[in-house]
């Protein structure tokens, strides 16, 4: 005679998928990015280089001045956040673990799949192909804007990085487009929090939900 089948088992946790570390850096640079980003379009409407100008309703600090004050402010913290994730990614492996490896047919096959709305999210909160080259572009955009701002900020004590970059205005554009990167992947990044709420959990919590395997019935 047939045993009737097992219910399912409720959702369970799978093991910390973020650790501690990583996700307070992950909320102080959500901080110190979005001060840096609202207070640098009021400091571009000053003076655009292009020809439109951020709403001031969307923008941070009033007046360029105060923008001034707040860009200086989030920099300071941004910048220390960034050199404390950077140390912990590279000597604690965690970069090696979650962006590695990197192929250029991975990327392929997860791009084309995701165009199908195939693509599928890694069990216990890893990336896919697609999500690790936006997450090391992201950090390289990172880095071009640090520099860039380095650049604006000090031409004259910063001169070799100025001239590397095309002078104050090549500097502008630089950062500039660093941060329209930035504000593109935190826009992908959002839309994706919202499709997979779990992602957003993970990084609260540490770890993701899950469905156990469900028992399969016997005869």
């Amino acid at each position: 005679m047939p045993s009737p089948p097992s219910p399912p088992r409720a959702a369970s946790h799978a093991g910390a998928t973020r650790p501690l570390f990583v996700r307070i850096t992950h909320w102080v640079n959500a901080v110190a990015m979005s001060c840096m980003i609202l207070s640098g379009w009021r400091i571009y409407d000053a003076s655009p280089l292009f020809a439109f100008r951020f709403p001031p309703g969307i923008t941070l600090g009033g007046w360029l001045g105060g923008a001034i004050a707040w860009h200086f402010a989030a920099m300071w913290l941004l910048v220390v956040n960034g050199l404390a994730y950077a140390a912990y990614g590279l000597f604690f492996g965690y970069f090696r673990r979650t962006l590695l490896p990197l192929a250029p047919r991975q990327v392929l096959r997860d791009f084309t799949a995701a165009l199908a709305f195939r693509l599928q999210h890694q069990a216990g909160g890893g990336y896919n192909a697609v999500q690790k080259l936006l997450y090391i572009a992201v950090l390289l955009l990172g880095v071009a804007a640090v520099l860039s701002g380095l650049a604006i900020w000090k031409p004259v004590q910063f001169s070799p990085l100025t001239a590397l970059l095309g002078g104050y205005g090549g500097a502008r554009v630089v950062h500039f487009l660093a941060m329209a990167g930035i504000v593109g992947f935190i826009a992908v990044h959002l839309a994706l929090v919202v499709l997979v709420p779990k992602t957003l959990i993970s990084m609260i919590t540490g770890t993701v939900p899950r469905e156990a395997p469900r028992t399969e019935a016997r005869t």
